[in-house]
């Protein structure tokens, strides 16, 4: 083990030694793994931290909330045609109040209107001689607050008395705040906003929502009445899409009882809605109901897809990093022909030549990833610091790179090491 330990030690000293001596062409050897490296690890950087950023921005949809919904977008990316899709009937406060009258298992029942996809419901917001853009507006129930994962900066949502009695209260997202009441540090809570053509008392503010990868993705950009003013409003009009089609902007979100599992409850949904729409038993569902769990496991797919290609283009780099690491150890395998002479003749043997050689193609290479490591970090953070984007660095990457890199300089390190350890000592040493 001594003779080993002194081995190990002799081997890497040597290849510091080369390395220091020919520093041109050991840089030029380790350029492919660490751009192979870097690409590795920065790219896992800015993954990992745009991937947190949406999982945090999946989880304001509550871990057990179910949303029923006329289609989503899961069914365009399973194959769904969409003039299929469109064949099939608008969601409606009726069916609604079907789901918390039926619903055993069901804790609250609540509906969304004007939000999101065809038909969402846009309008400026007025404060004095301040406006906002258009924004969304949604019409829920008081049980909005009870799956929404939002936190409020201030006051409160509305109740149900409210909601019953029409009452013009308004919940503003964190953008009509900061346009309309920070600049002046005005208190919003009682002041009277108009959205629309109707005044609104404030009644409540939220705070910021989480955003993928930090980009202002207009997350913030909204405020939230009473459905049942929302309807007396706007009314639930048909939206005209494509040939014949029309959406209503309605979806309707349940959360099962305490000690009730989600998928019980889904299986109760389903079973209510089905013959809600008088479907048969070999005819499919014409809604769709989505779940967190199902769309972290959608972009869990898309995720795990651009992180495998991630790899395959870095690993082009490594590749041709290990060519050049193949065609370097073999030109100086030849020109210390002779030293690999006297090494035999002194009685190194054939293991010990190989190791030595293979140590000095894994030292270089491993120079190599620490070198990617270290840079590849630093874009990550450089790009943070610059732009504000998330960033992640799990320990597992800089394993993952060094591993790599060593790992190259073995693999196309062994040729050269081989042929070195296979010279016969009496004409290395006439080598001139």
């Amino acid at each position: 083990m001594a003779i080993r330990i002194g081995l190990l030690t002799e081997v890497i000293a040597m290849a510091f030694d080369t390395v220091r001596s020919n520093k041109m062409r050991s840089g030029l050897t380790v350029l492919g793994v660490v751009i192979g490296i870097t690409s590795i690890v920065g790219m896992t950087a800015l993954i990992r931290g745009f991937d947190e950023s949406l999982r945090d921005m999946i989880r304001t949809l509550g871990p057990n909330m179910i949303i029923v919904q006329r289609f989503s977008v899961a069914d365009f990316i399973n194959g769904a045609e969409f003039k299929d899709l469109m064949k099939r009937p608008n969601l409606t406060v009726s069916d609604a109040r079907v789901l918390e009258d039926q619903g055993e298992t069901l804790q609250t029942v609540d509906i969304q209107l004007g939000g999101g996809g065809p038909g969402t419901q846009m309008q400026k917001v007025f404060y004095r001689d301040l406006k906002t853009k258009n924004i969304i507006l949604f019409g829920t129930t008081e049980k909005f607050q009870e799956g929404a994962q939002i936190p409020m900066l201030m006051g409160r949502f509305f109740n149900g008395t409210e909601v019953q009695y029409r009452k013009n209260v308004v919940v503003l997202g964190y953008t009509p705040y900061k346009l309309l009441f920070q600049p002046s540090g005005t208190d919003p809570l009682g002041k009277m906003v108009r959205v629309g053509p109707e005044r609104f008392e404030v009644v409540g503010v939220y705070d910021t929502r989480p955003a993928a990868g930090g980009f202002n993705l207009q997350q913030d950009d909204f405020v939230v009445i009473p459905y049942t003013v929302y309807t007396r409003i706007f009314g639930l009009k048909a939206i005209r899409v494509g040939r014949g089609g029309t959406i209503v902007p309605i979806q309707i979100a349940v959360m099962p009882r305490d000690g009730v599992t989600q998928s019980t409850a889904m299986a109760e949904v389903e079973r209510i809605m089905r013959a809600r729409h008088s479907l048969r038993l070999d005819e499919p569902n014409d809604f769709d109901l989505t779940t967190q769990d199902a769309i972290l496991k959608l972009w869990d797919q898309i995720s795990q897809a651009t992180f495998f290609a991630l790899i395959v283009i870095s690993s082009i780099a490594l590749m041709v990093g290990g060519i050049g690491v193949m065609a370097i150890m073999s030109i100086s395998v030849t020109e210390r022909t002779r030293e690999i002479g006297v090494r035999k003749a002194l009685g190194a043997r054939r293991a010990e030549i190989l190791f030595q050689f293979l140590m000095e193609a894994a030292f270089l290479t491993s120079l190599g990833g620490v070198l990617g490591i270290a840079l590849g970090a630093s874009i990550g953070w450089a790009v943070h610091l610059l732009s504000g984007f998330p960033i992640s660095l799990p320990w597992w990457s800089f394993a993952l790179g060094l591993g790599f890199s060593a790992s190259v300089g073995i693999f196309f390190g062994m040729y050269p090491a081989f042929k070195a350890s296979r010279l016969d000592p009496i004409e290395a040493l006439r080598y001139e």
